[in-house]
Order: structure tokens, then C-alpha cells, then sequence
């Protein structure tokens, strides 16, 4: 099994702390679809083949967009060891079936703002539960929407009635879609329930509890706990679509770094969020969005955010089952693909 070693001039327990930091990334179902090469002069973000939901997430987009927010996370935990990193993404021959290298550009002083999203990595959950009735005020939903704008994306807030509804067709189109598909049903319970030992998935304590026909938007059942009377779903949290400016892998890693600095963002202001990607998982459906969007951008996932008690966290796979090691360089080249 890899080790982690010694890299851009820092020792192995700080490379291990940041990869562990990178590994706090949100994923569909929990599976943490990323791997990382650590060489003297670069650290390199991988896909795991291994993870992909073929048919919950057939072209790998979502795949990317958890790998571009875990590397969000990696530049995060670097900047708070004094580096300054310089990322190449889609590296090509130069790092081949990485998605993503990181090299040091020098040294660097983390600013505050940089300092409290960092905090709030360990602290940021996937919140399936219903959220309390409350307003988002604009501070906050500015806050948002700079996080988007400063990893080059576009946050769409979802604010009038009839875009609201609109939305929610689109949820709810895709949701019976994949309700359909056995394929995308086997994913999500290969991944939900009890899974004693499991080092991924989503187990029933951040489950949420089971969806039912009166909620105003479909969520997918986690198996979570059946709902006390009266434990409904709030009726407006504040819906919105992150989008990319341009469509294919590029685009789907930046939109992952902005999901995340949205994420991290929310958390520091004491926001909770949960996702409802079905609409970008089914291709005509998200053809349809992207329409309703104008045409010109591309969405990459649904985000509901509002105000909502604790969940615990998910759980993790340690840094060790995430290293690749020089022996796999060769055989794993086609893995980015």
C-alpha cells in the first residue's frame, strides 16, 4: 500500500492532514470518488474508476464536480500550510488520467476569509433533514452567489413563483425517471441503510427521514427514519442551480471548486444544504433546465439551503485506500478519460 511522503516542501503528516482535508468533500451517495499521487513536486488528483455510478451518473459529470471540490479543499488546506498552489487542470501527458496537479507557486499568508472556510471544512454536512421555516436575508444570499463568481461560476438563485414551479417539475420529471430505472435504484441502496464497518455510503443517521406525498419537492429516499407527525418538510427554502460557463470536463471541475466554496461559505454563515441533482442526472431533463436558463449556461447541480439542526458526519475512507502509488502510473492512464 502507498505512502504518504514528504511533498511541496512540506512533511508527510501536513501532505496527510491536507489529503484528509481534500477527503471531506461532499460526492453523490457518499462515495468519494477521488485518489491522489503525492511526488516531491506535485500532488495529483485522480478519479477512481472504481466509485463511478454508471447509471445515476452515466457521462461521470457529477464524478468531477466531487473531485473539483475536494480539490477545492486541497488548495484550502495548503494555503493554511504557507503554500501557495499553483493548479493545472486536465493535465494530459504530463500527468496522465489526472483530472487535476497541484504544484507550489511560492509561498503564501492565509487572509481570514480563506482561514473560515477552512473551519468550516470538517463542519460542512450534506443536511437531508427538514429544514426550520425561516428567510435566507440578502447578506447572505450575496455571500452566495461572490462564493460562485469567485471560482468562475454562476450561482442562479431561484426566486420567483413561476420559476420556482418550473423547477420543481424538473425535479420532479427526473425523480420519476430514475424512480424507474433499476440501475439508478441498485446505486442508491448499494450506498443507503445500515453498512456496518462502511468507510462511504450515507447511513441512516444523516439519512433524513423518509420522503412522503405531501412534501412540496421529491427527495430521494435514503432510508432514513420514518418522520414524527407534524416533522414535514419546510415549504420555501431557498432553491438554487449552479451553473458552469461552458460545458464538458473543464467546466464540470470548476463548477465542483465553486459548489464547494458555496458550501463552505454557507456553513460559515450558519446555512445548511442538501442537494437535489436529480434534474442534471437525466440528459433531457437537464437539457430542459438549461433552456429554461437561457440556453447559455450549463447546470451542474440543485443545491436547497435554509436553516436546520446537526447531522452527523458521514463517514470516510482513510488517506491510505486514497493514495496511488508510481507503480499504478502506467496502468491507470486511461482512468481521467
Amino acid at each position: 500500500m502507498a505512502q504518504v511522503v514528504a511533498a511541496l516542501g512540506l512533511g508527510p503528516e501536513q501532505i496527510e492532514s491536507a489529503l484528509t482535508t481534500a477527503s471531506l468533500a461532499p460526492s453523490v451517495h457518499n462515495t468519494q470518488p477521488w485518489r491522489f499521487r503525492v511526488r516531491r513536486d506535485r500532488i495529483e488528483l485522480h478519479p477512481d474508476p472504481s466509485r463511478k455510478l454508471a447509471a445515476t451518473d452515466p457521462e461521470d459529470r457529477e464524478l468531477r464536480l466531487s473531485c473539483g471540490a475536494a480539490l477545492f479543499n486541497l488548495r484550502l488546506a495548503l494555503q493554511s500550510m504557507g503554500v501557495r498552489p499553483l493548479v493545472s487542470m486536465l493535465p494530459g501527458h504530463d500527468s496522465p488520467g489526472a483530472f487535476a496537479v497541484v504544484r507550489r507557486n511560492g509561498a503564501f499568508k492565509i487572509d481570514d476569509e480563506s482561514r473560515a472556510l477552512l473551519a468550516a471544512v470538517p463542519r460542512r454536512r450534506t443536511n437531508r433533514k427538514p429544514f426550520l421555516e425561516g428567510t435566507i436575508d440578502p447578506r447572505q444570499r450575496h455571500a452566495l452567489v461572490r462564493a460562485a463568481e469567485l471560482e468562475r461560476s454562476w450561482l442562479h438563485l431561484v426566486t420567483t413563483p413561476e420559476n420556482r414551479a418550473q423547477l420543481k417539475r424538473f425535479v420532479q420529471q427526473a425523480h420519476q425517471i430514475q424512480l424507474g430505472d433499476e440501475g439508478v435504484q441498485a446505486e442508491l441502496a448499494a450506498f443507503t441503510g445500515h453498512r456496518p464497518g462502511a468507510t462511504d455510503g450515507v447511513p441512516p443517521a444523516s439519512a433524513g427521514v423518509r420522503p412522503e406525498m405531501q412534501d412540496e419537492w421529491v427527495f430521494r429516499d435514503f432510508q432514513g427514519p420514518e418522520r414524527h407527525p407534524g416533522k414535514d418538510y419546510e415549504s420555501d427554502p431557498l432553491v438554487m442551480v449552479l451553473c458552469s460557463y461552458y460545458d464538458g470536463p473543464l467546466g464540470d471541475l470548476q463548477a465542483g471548486q465553486a459548489m464547494q466554496r458555496v458550501l463552505l461559505t454557507a456553513t460559515t454563515h450558519g446555512l445548511s444544504a442538501s442537494f437535489l441533482s436529480q434534474p442534471v442526472e437525466v440528459k433531457r431533463v437537464r437539457d430542459d433546465l438549461r433552456r429554461a436558463l437561457g440556453g447559455l449556461l450549463v447546470p451542474q447541480t440543485v443545491l436547497r439551503m435554509g436553516f436546520s439542526t446537526p447531522v452527523p458526519a458521514t463517514p470516510r475512507r482513510p488517506v491510505a485506500e486514497l493514495l496511488l502509488d508510481s507503480d499504478e502510473h502506467a496502468s491507470r492512464q486511461g482512468a481521467g478519460s
